[in-house]
């Protein structure tokens, strides 16, 4: 079960008190959430959409309950989520790459942004299985940029398959960049996709230093299948820094969290 207190930054305080209702009791009534806090069921479902957006809830007939570990969004929808935290996340973590490095990037809308914050670096070794992080940074002239072969999901401009797990592999890049679609209070780090996930622990394993770029709406979100460790990371960057458990968890590890001004 996830520690409420780490989807805090994400939400507003009754929000993420609705969350930690519904943890606690799988599933939670309208009314019964209204008379708790004293709100009217107008509003409870105003919440209740809201959290559902960002994934952290489900809605039922009646009331709320957490959403499938099975089930991703829409990409279409995860494009719009969070895109404005999902920039400057990018552009946080782009400081901290320098010119003329190597660089692997995965897939993901954090990852897109992330080929965009990249665009006025000179000189990098991009290596990738994102058609549109290619494209992107392939227009500057001095960038050197390598992409996976594979099947292209029309979707995202994605590449999956087992071709594109062993281009990553005959890699060692500076720095791997990913996104994630959930993390759990002990720090494991979750996403939906069998093969994606085989894909980020290609790309993480082969590369001298690991960034996770995570909004806080990812805090405490159920996925299925385990990619790694927070603590395994050089640096985590996202615009709300993690609290209660995994807080203690990323101290423990010495993992630097940097965090967005705005």
């Amino acid at each position: 079960m996830a520690d409420s207190s780490i989807i805090d930054a994400a939400v507003s305080p009754r929000q993420a008190a609705i969350v930690a209702r519904v943890q606690q009791h799988g599933f939670v009534a309208i009314e019964a959430l209204a008379r708790e806090f004293d709100i009217t069921p107008q509003t409870v479902r105003r919440d209740i959409n809201a959290l559902c957006r960002q994934g952290l809830l489900q809605r039922y007939h009646g009331g709320a309950g957490l959403p499938p570990a099975t089930e991703n969004l829409a990409y279409e929808t995860r494009e719009g989520l969070h895109a404005e935290a999902k920039r400057h996340i990018a552009e946080l973590a782009a400081s901290h790459i320098p010119d003329h490095a190597a660089v692997a990037i995965g897939l993901g809308t954090t990852a897109q942004a992330v080929g965009t914050a990249l665009k006025h670096h000179r000189g990098l070794k991009v290596v990738t299985n994102n058609l549109r992080v290619a494209a992107t940074l392939s227009a500057v002239e001095s960038n050197e940029v390598m992409l996976a072969g594979g099947l292209v999901r029309p979707l995202d401009a994605g590449i999956t398959g087992e071709s594109a797990i062993e281009f990553f592999r005959g890699f060692r890049v500076d720095y791997a960049v990913i996104s994630i679609s959930g993390i759990e209070a002990d720090g494991t780090l979750l996403d939906f996709d069998y093969h994606e996930v085989r894909l980020l622990q290609a790309i993480l394993a082969h590369a001298r230093k690991r960034y996770l770029l995570v909004d806080a709406s990812k805090y405490g979100r159920p996925a299925l299948i385990r990619v790694a460790n927070i603590a395994e990371f050089d640096g985590v960057f996202t615009d709300g820094a993690p609290t209660g458990v995994l807080a203690d968890v990323v101290a423990r590890a010495g993992v630097p969290v940097h965090v967005t001004s705005t």
